[in-house]
């Protein structure tokens, strides 16, 4: 057993342990908090944007409107852009996103390489011997579009030239401070679903998608907004994940500084043990020695 210096010791590790992770909480949940601001602010405008996208993917003749819409005949390469953390002590946020990659493209029927977006995913996948052919880590606590745009500005060139004949985003969708889920997102190229094209092949009255009419030159619109609406919907999931990332990591510290609380707990109970042992053994001893102490003065006095 530990002897009462060892307990002491012990016990003042662990609190400093929970003073660690008590800041750590108490950050994350600022951090947390802003970055679910962000989310919530440009949500809408994302949302929106997926919408225009998908309308005009309905369009008639849609893949001949923007090589972004135009489908290959054979998919011979996947890109898949991968979003993670470049930090640790978050639970298993990043280890459920590599999980979740791995699970979905482990087995594609084509090659697949990666674009990772955090230098935990990136070291993951390196360790797993996957194809990573760009990382971007060390980003802005705060992220704007201009800081993130090179990423989506990437996987776009990486189709337009050929080298990738889809794009698939992975992150992680922040739903609450407690419940983060991975999603798969194919960003090129643009389709339907297929939960909508049942539900208009099925409608009593199937929504026909209004056709646009472009205004000045409907080649140099969709130019413009196609790419820029696929690369916010990158900068929009990075800003998911970092939401997800701040939660995830605020509860793991919370949870860390209550595990630490109840361990010095525990460990106070063991300190007093060994004290009351040692006060026990000592009274013994010094029992044991008045004893012999005086069966030594009484031995002469009886001779």
């Amino acid at each position: 057993m530990a002897s009462a210096r060892e307990m002491r010791l012990r016990i003042r590790s662990v609190r400093n342990i929970a003073q660690v992770t008590r800041a750590l909480e108490a950050v994350s949940a600022s951090r947390g908090r802003k970055a679910m601001q962000a989310v919530m602010a440009t949500r809408p405008y994302a949302t929106k944007a997926w919408q225009v996208l998908k309308h005009i993917a309905k369009q008639p003749g849609h893949e001949n409107l923007h090589p972004l819409l135009t489908r290959r005949p054979e998919v011979r390469n996947t890109l898949v852009v991968v979003i993670s953390g470049d930090r640790g002590l978050a639970g298993a946020y990043n280890a459920n996103v590599i999980r979740f990659v791995l699970r979905r493209f482990g087995s594609y029927p084509n090659p697949v390489y990666y674009i990772t977006v955090g230098r935990k995913g990136r070291d993951l996948l390196l360790r797993r011997r996957q194809k990573v052919v760009a990382e971007f880590s060390n980003l802005p606590a705060a992220p704007s579009f201009a800081d993130v745009s090179a990423i989506g500005r990437l996987a776009v060139d990486e189709f337009l030239e050929g080298r990738a004949d889809e794009v698939f985003i992975v992150y992680t969708d922040f739903v609450n401070m407690i419940r983060q889920e991975t999603v798969v997102k194919k960003l090129l190229p643009l389709e339907v679903d297929k939960e909508e094209r049942v539900e208009a092949f099925n409608s009593a009255r199937p929504s026909i998608a209004a056709t646009y009419i472009y205004e000045p030159s409907e080649r140099l619109i969709l130019d413009e907004i196609v790419p820029r609406f696929t690369a916010l919907q990158v900068y929009q999931a990075i800003l998911e994940s970092l939401a997800s990332e701040h939660a995830a990591r605020m509860v793991t510290m919370r949870n860390a500084n209550e595990n630490a609380l109840e361990l010095v707990e525990q460990l106070k109970l063991e300190y007093n043990k060994v004290r009351q042992q040692t006060i026990t053994s000592d009274m013994l001893d010094i029992v044991g020695g008045a004893n012999a102490l005086e069966q030594g003065q009484q031995r002469p006095m009886a001779e």
